[in-house]
């Protein structure tokens, strides 16, 4: 019997071969555009699964209030956190807290020196909660005890041509220190979907001697602190924890410990403890001082429907195909009833067809994915030995497949084997009322999500174009930025850098040269609370440090609205600070020259505003201007701004780097340029935008494939009405018009719906953004246009072909 079945479907299918063509060109686009997002969809849910403790492990965030104001969110906390939780909650199995390592490396043997940001100090318990195994060395005692280094393959490999790099030594030079760390562990690569990226480990009791070393503080800090923020802190917890139960003890444990000191209660400060499983961290913490930069949930979810929707077009294209051939059917169906066909054979036959060519659109996708599956994943910034999917995103693609594939073939097979022989048979056999206020419903839903699809690509686009384009304050172009000297002592480092400088302004290509904590583009982490000296019952601020030198200011053309710059003729400088506008405000002046000359000051740390600077934004418009306070700091050399000409970029950076091997030989010379760097933290939105286009583009021909194949069976429907028309003396536009209102008015139909779901999707999407457009109206009108014009040009290929036929042909059967 199934064979039969079998037999049968295939020559139906082959006997309609444009009806064939067109369902199955639609299904095999929907399901390889499926597979590709659920592909995609699956590398960004897969981050920090492959640990094996995952489930148990959750991060901690702060968020802390001023006078009841949200001041910041922090993705680092306090280093004592951890520990006394641990202490204080039965709950938690285990912790780790990691602090960035940021250094200078050099192997003194063959002289290979690199400027490492991707390492961490990090308790000796990260290798078993993060589940790092060594390829050489014992995880026991790798990281117990100081100068001790733990390094990725790649990165031993780096240094010493080789991954055998146990008991070898390099040199770390941090905070002004030198030190000889031996090698004793070696790890695997760690895995690229993780929202940490750990070239190396060094021991915590390796910061403890530092600090102990730099600053002579015997009462350590690292493991009491409550108000030094800059350490990641993971805890496990018990398999079974009951984590809301446990979250609801956070409030008090915050009380007890962060917020029931002097000073907490007389700036009226308040922090909050939080945690986040660790498997959520890359698609929803966008926190302060993140690790790395994170995904976008809200981006891969929409994506997922995305995909749900463009597959679904596909199936209601054939079910609207199929439906609209119910005509064209139904004597078959009548014949087959004459002779015996019971209702459950003619469902089971049409479910054949279904199955059939959904089976063979799934066999050419799977084929296509395959083949695409490289390009896509370079495409995406995914690494290429990661180019898989997950077995749980097979398994839902399949439920996906087998649901979708039941469903749209059921409605059909329902429909035709529904038809009464008798009727069918004596030729006054019509669709049904039903049928066709069903066809026209799929049409809406498939028209209204093209419609979305179209204005959400228009509103993407413009939020991307508007954060590039919008003035920043600050002209960031033609700038080269190199990383700092760390190589030498601060005595050695003032007798280099004033030579350095001079002999770089003295190239031909450069113009300008300004040294600074951070740069554009750069999240600031040096933040303090500051106050009015003057206001003795004021509760204090958080202001964001960044240090200059008195060229940085001019350099960039940032404005001074009140006051002055930096110079270096005033003996007293360095006690001197420029504000933002933001920080004015937040310091409670009333306006910029209200705060000259007044002294602000955090804890024993007094200082005079000089000067006031015009808001910019030292981050990409997704973030909001911070209040800033910018202290003059000649000396500062973590990044030099050079301002270049553009007329030979090439020779003018080789010159400087000349001039670097001259002062600072033991620093590697690592520069990019400032506008690249700055429009890099747009890459995540301009890819979403552009993965967003292309999908929304597919999922229109999809629907367009519908609309050609409705449109072709409506004219061979009326081809005698046509004629007859024609004969009557109609003309050619009355006869286009006649084809196609119905299926415009379906598709204005579509504009109305789309526009409201739209507008909510969009306005959602945009609130991720302190600085966004507004959805225009005129995006969705121009969206319905495009629509229209695109289901018109689909129509009246089909219309053109009736108009053009002569009515002789059209009424020889009459």
């Amino acid at each position: 019997m199934i064979a039969t079945y079998l037999r049968i479907a295939l020559r139906n299918l082959l006997k309609k071969k444009g009806h064939t063509f067109l369902n199955l060109t639609g299904l095999v686009i929907g399901m390889t555009c499926c597979l590709l997002i659920f592909h995609y969809v699956s590398y960004e849910k897969s981050y920090d699964t492959f640990h094996k403790n995952a489930d148990d492990i959750v991060r901690l965030h702060i968020e802390k209030y001023q006078q009841g104001d949200l001041q910041w969110k922090s993705a680092t906390v306090f280093p004592a956190i951890a520990p006394t939780m641990k202490k204080d909650f039965p709950e938690v199995a285990d912790f780790c807290r990691l602090m960035d390592a940021n250094a200078l490396i050099t192997n003194e043997s063959n002289r290979q020196k690199f400027n490492e940001t991707k390492g961490y100090f990090a308790d000796a318990s990260v290798l078993r909660l993060f589940n790092i195994p060594l390829t050489q060395g014992n995880a026991a005692t790798a990281l117990t005890g100081p100068d001790k280094l733990v390094v990725s393959q790649t990165m031993a490999n780096k240094y010493f041509g080789t991954t055998d790099a146990l008991g070898k030594t390099l040199t770390v030079k941090y905070n002004g220190l030198s030190l000889p760390y031996e090698i004793t562990g070696v790890f695997k690569d760690y895995p690229a979907n993780s929202h940490l990226d750990i070239k190396y480990i060094a021991p915590y009791d390796a910061l403890k001697k530092i600090i102990l070393t730099t600053w002579g503080d015997s009462s350590n800090p690292l493991e009491n602190a409550w108000g030094w923020y800059d350490f990641y802190a993971y805890v496990q917890l018990k398999p079974g924890t009951d984590r809301e139960k446990l979250a609801a003890k956070l409030p008090a444990f915050a009380d007890k410990y962060m917020n029931s000191s002097e000073y907490a209660k007389k700036n009226n400060q308040k922090t909050i403890l939080g945690m986040m499983p660790l498997k959520n961290v890359h698609l929803y913490s966008q926190l302060n001082q993140e690790a790395e930069v994170n995904g976008n949930g809200q981006a891969v979810g929409f994506l997922f429907l995305v995909a749900i929707f463009i597959i679904g077009i596909a199936w209601i294209n054939y079910i609207n195909l199929a439906t609209a051939r119910s005509v064209e059917r139904a004597k078959e169906v009548g014949v087959r009833k004459v002779l015996g066909a019971l209702r459950t054979d003619l469902i089971r036959q049409f479910l054949m067809e279904s199955l059939l060519l959904n089976l063979a659109a799934l066999i050419l996708s799977l084929g296509l994915f395959f083949l695409l599956i490289h390009p896509f994943g370079r495409f995406t910034g995914q690494p290429d030995n990661d180019l898989t999917l997950s077995p749980h995103y097979w398994q839902l693609f399949l439920l996906v497949f087998v649901t979708g594939t039941f469903l749209s073939g059921l409605y059909p097979a329902f429909v035709l084997s529904g038809f009464q022989p008798i009727k069918v048979l004596k030729g006054v056999f019509r669709n049904s009322t039903s049928g066709v206020l069903l066809r026209k419903g799929l049409i809406v839903v498939q028209f209204a999500t093209s419609v979305v699809l179209i204005a959400g690509t228009i509103i993407v686009y413009q939020q991307v174009s508007y954060m590039r384009n919008q003035q920043l304050g600050a002209n960031i172009d033609q700038t080269l930025v190199v990383e700092g000297a760390m190589a030498q002592t601060d005595s050695v480092y003032r007798n280099a850098f004033q030579p350095f400088k001079t002999a770089v302004l003295q190239q031909t290509g450069v113009k300008q040269l300004a040294n600074s904590s951070n740069v554009m583009g750069q999240e600031i982490y040096w933040t303090n609370s500051h106050k009015q000296v003057s206001k003795e019952g004021q509760a204090a601020n958080t202001l964001y440090n960044l240090g200059v030198d008195a060229d940085f200011v001019p350099m960039f053309g940032m404005k001074i609205i009140a006051g002055r710059n930096f110079s270096p003729t005033y003996g007293t400088e360095n006690r001197n600070v420029l504000l933002n506008e933001k920080a004015v405000t937040t310091l409670g002046f009333p306006n910029a020259a209200a705060a000259l000359g007044q002294r602000i000051n955090s804890g024993r740390d007094t200082n005079t505003v000089v000067g006031v600077l015009a808001n910019y934004h030292h981050q990409g418009l997704q973030k909001a201007i911070e209040p800033m306070l910018v202290r003059y700091m000649p000396d500062i050399r973590s990044y030099y701004s050079i301002k270049i000409n553009t007329g030979n970029v090439q020779a003018t950076v080789a010159a400087i780097q000349q001039e670097w091997n001259r002062y600072f030989p033991g620093d590697p010379f690592n520069y990019t340029f400032l506008d690249e760097t700055f429009g890099a933290q747009y890459k995540a939105d301009i890819l979403f935008g552009k993965v967003f286009g292309i999908f929304a583009f597919l999922a229109i021909l999809i629907a367009c494939f519908g609309l050609l194949g409705l449109s072709a069976y409506n004219v061979i429907q009326r081809t005698k009405e046509i004629g007859i028309r024609k004969v009557l003396g109609a003309s050619a536009q009355s006869i286009l018009v006649l084809l196609s209102k119905d299926f415009m008015k379906l598709i204005l139909v579509s504009l109305l719906v789309a526009i409201p779901v739209g507008w909510y999707i969009m306005h959602q999407w945009l609130q991720d953004f302190a600085y966004r457009i507004g959805i225009a109206w005129w995006v969705f009108v121009v969206a319905g246009i495009l629509a229209l014009f695109i289901a018109l040009t689909t129509i009246i290929l089909q219309a053109a072909k009736a108009v053009i036929t002569s009515p002789v042909k059209s009424l020889r059967s009459e």
